[in-house]
């Protein structure tokens, strides 16, 4: 499989002002590194899970990647073009191959709007079909999400969350994408709805050929719906991998905290708990060498003096981490 989505040492940066007490006692503004170069790819057809905790950057990856966010350095190709710096009017024809889906399905929808008209927004704006045969495909899309025609003049209170999702969903299928970006789809849906959401995401996949950015921090839903998995950390990757190897035999330290986290669907299998101590470090002023040494367990001098490179580690899997084992 080629890559349909190359980013190459991603960054974005936000300058963060000292607000009205710090300019009145003159502090300085500081930079909030929340990407601080990110390198991965997407092939036709493939899933990769962007997993972390919450403020690790991945959601910050997936708006600039969209360009909901210019990036500060770095460079996003799409199908060999790169769309990282080009202008708005350049990109508005590409982003038909680029979609996403995100965390509130509620927040996403206009109010005031019929979820059919926001379902039909884009297949018009890019002359794919209008009036009665615009209505058609928008009543396709419904069905083929699992929703009826006739819901397609309710509003978006009228709904619930796993279907506001689905109408969400709709929509970003109906410009024929290539990529959709799918930034924590079901963290906000019940389980068995996670559940349904995740295997219709799977099932469109098969049928239209799509390529997923999946971000989420739930390791389990990743491990559904992934081929391969980046592990984020403080706007780094620490470890990127194919998905069995990855939880099979995790490389990272953190990698392995995260997957110890996991629960187990076996009430008699016992895992062994790694705490990490204290809090993820600011974006604003990480530590130096190894950004993950300030919580470690296995830290050494060397962590705070060297920033580990992204390593490979066996095949097709890559960690960060001066004492990774082979």
């Amino acid at each position: 499989m080629s890559d349909l989505l190359t980013v190459e040492n991603l960054g974005k940066h936000f300058i963060v002002s000292g607000g009205l007490f710090g300019n009145f006692l003159g502090s300085a503004r500081r930079v909030i590194r929340a990407v601080d170069g990110v390198s991965f790819s997407i092939a036709h057809g493939e899933t990769l899970g962007l997993v972390g905790e919450s403020g690790c950057g991945k959601s910050t990856v997936g708006r600039a990647i969209l360009r909901l966010l210019d990036p500060t350095f770095g460079k996003v190709s799409l199908d060999g073009r790169d769309i990282s710096h080009i202008s708005r009017r350049a990109l508005r024809p590409l982003r038909q191959n680029l979609q996403v889906v995100f965390q509130d399905p509620f927040a996403s929808l206009n109010p005031r709007r019929t979820v059919g008209q926001s379902v039909a927004e884009p297949i018009k704006n890019y002359g794919l079909a209008k009036d009665a045969e615009l209505r058609k495909a928008v009543e396709r899309l419904f069905m083929r999400v699992g929703l009826r025609k006739d819901q397609i003049d309710r509003y978006p209170h009228e709904f619930s969350g796993g279907q506001r999702q689905r109408v969400g969903i709709a929509r970003a299928l109906g410009t024929k994408p290539n990529l959709i970006v799918l930034d924590e789809p079901v963290s906000a849906l019940d389980v068995s709805v996670q559940a349904q959401v995740i295997n219709l995401l799977v099932d469109l996949q098969q049928e239209f050929g799509l390529a997923y950015l999946f971000i989420a921090h739930d390791l389990a839903v990743v491990e559904h719906i992934s081929a391969r998995v980046a592990v984020m950390y403080l706007g780094k990757i620490v470890e990127i991998a194919d998905k069995r190897r990855l939880f099979a035999n995790p490389k990272h330290p953190y990698t392995k905290a995260l997957l110890s986290a996991v629960p187990s669907p076996d009430p008699d299998h016992k895992k062994n708990r790694i705490i990490l101590q204290g809090d993820m470090p600011s974006p604003s002023n990480p530590p130096s060498g190894c950004r993950f040494r300030t919580r470690c367990p296995i830290a050494k001098p060397i962590c705070a003096e060297e920033e580990p490179e992204l390593k490979a580690h066996g095949k097709h899997q890559f960690a960060a981490c001066h004492f990774a084992a082979d």
